[in-house]
């Protein structure tokens, strides 16, 4: 078992969320986060370019069987780059192991609970 976590613009959650669902991943969770890393976004404030801190992203969970993986991953690649290049701030994709999943209503484990 995995645990995918996509880092991801604000505005490719909805292309991203309908790709995963034509895959038949369905299950996801999805945070609204503020972070950055190589992306810089000036804006103008009363007359003055201001770089701020932290930029608005979309942060989705999916935690996935080991077969799930790659389709999950390439899913989420197509749907959020921005070109068929990518650009700077289009996200990043993180793949951790999962080591126990439980499902409360019922209590099974493991990967029959995803």
């Amino acid at each position: 078992m995995k645990l995918i976590t996509a880092i991801i613009r604000e505005n490719k959650l909805d292309q991203v969320r309908e790709a995963l669902i034509e895959a038949e991943i369905t299950r996801i969770t999805v945070s609204r986060i503020s972070g950055h890393g190589q992306q810089i976004k000036e804006e103008i404030y009363r007359g003055n370019i201001v770089v701020p801190n932290l930029i608005p992203k979309v942060r989705i969970d999916i935690a996935v069987n080991e077969n799930f993986v790659d389709i999950t991953v390439n899913t989420i690649i197509k749907a959020a780059r921005s070109n068929s290049k990518g650009e700077v701030g289009d996200g990043k994709i993180f793949i951790t192991p999962l080591e126990e999943c439980i499902r409360i209503r019922t209590g099974e484990r493991g990967r029959t609970a995803i």
